[in-house]
Formats: C-alpha cells, structure tokens, sequence
C-alpha cells in the first residue's frame, strides 16, 4: 500500500510520514523530493526551476515508487506537493493502476500554515533572534505557492481532504491511518518528547 500525502508547503506532511512510520511497523518513507534534489545537483544553477516540470521527475518518482512497492512488503509513504492535475495523473493515478495508493491531501487555512511555516526547522530560532517576518521570508517558496495550492487541492480529484487546523501530528497520522483500515502503535511521547522529534525532523529536512 502507498500513502501519498499531499498538502501545501508547511502543512504537515513530512512530519506526519515519519510519525506514520514511527508508529507502523515495517512501513518506510520514500521522500519524491529527493528525486528532484537530485535532478537539480545534476544541472548548473541556471537552468534550475521547479523540478516537478522536468518529465525526469515524474517517471523517476513512478518508477521508484513502483520498484519499492513491488518489492518492499510493508506499508510505503509518499510525502509530497503534487498540485497539477497533469503531474499527478503521471505519478499519484498511474500508480494506482498497479498498486493499492491512498492519496490524502491535507488541509488547512492561510493562517495556519503560516503559523507552521514560522515554526519549522529553525524557524523558532530565526524568529526569536530577528522576527516573524525573517523567519517567513526563509520560507519565501512555500509562501509564494500557498495560495494556488490552497485553491487547487479543494478539487475533488485530490481528495481524500483532510482538514488539519485543530489537529495534532500524532492525531493526523491516526486520521490517515484509520481510513487506510491500518493500525498504529499507540503514541507514548510525552509532550516534550513530540516537541523535540519534530524539532529533530524539521532540521533533517531543511532544504539547502
């Protein structure tokens, strides 16, 4: 089974994918982005834009994906941007007619992600030292793509939706898991324990 986590920049979904694994014995996360780090390295700065518009990308994605799923015999998590319908026919619908995929798209209000833009990786840090501002400006991408992919994964063909405002990590890996008719291991962490995993995964994801 794939879980593909979909969701604007800031909204949850890495951290949710490896709260997913932490808790679900023998799944693993297989992270698309790191294809396109990967196609960027490959090329000189200037041709540098957004890699999800190299083809590279999406075969590279479908036949990774594909190859774990085949071979991997747990549970595989996707957590990725796909807000084109075009892209996600060639990754996220293709997969599908192959596999067991669960697509979830997650959602939340402007506010919010913000709010969660300002607090991921060092987000804390920057913000306490130079402002909310500064800490938002790191985020520049994301902010710039927030409210197209705000609009466009409210369409059905992205669904599942899930709504994340008032919900905790732990309690949206519940969420997904339980409509993916999969069982978790209960969450231990204490408070400060969540914190500082999460703190943990934001730095190991901060991109360069």
């Amino acid at each position: 089974m794939l879980l593909w986590i979909n969701g604007p920049f800031g909204g949850g979904k890495t951290q949710t994918a490896y709260e997913i694994r932490r808790r679900l014995p023998g799944s693993v996360v297989c992270d698309p982005e790191r294809v396109g780090f990967g196609l960027h390295r490959m090329t000189p700065p200037a041709l540098r834009g957004d890699f999800q518009d190299m083809p590279a990308w999406r075969q590279g994605v479908y036949e990774v994906l594909d190859l774990v799923l085949t071979r991997h015999p747990g549970p595989v998590i996707a957590p990725m941007t796909v807000v084109e319908p075009a892209y996600f026919q060639e990754t996220v619908v293709r997969l599908r007619e192959r596999h067991d995929v669960r697509h979830f798209a997650l959602l939340a209000s402007r506010e919010t992600v913000l709010r969660r833009l300002r607090e991921r990786g060092f987000g804390r840090a920057v913000q306490a030292v130079a402002g909310k501002a500064a800490a938002l400006r790191r985020e520049s991408f994301a902010i710039s793509k927030l409210d197209r992919c705000l609009e466009r994964l409210r369409e059905p063909e992205f669904a599942e939706h899930l709504r994340t405002d008032h919900l905790t990590i732990p309690q949206i890996a519940d969420h997904i898991a339980g409509r993916a008719g999969l069982t978790l291991t209960p969450n231990t962490d204490t408070a400060l324990q969540g914190t500082l995993r999460r703190a943990w995964i934001g730095l190991a994801h901060i991109r360069l």
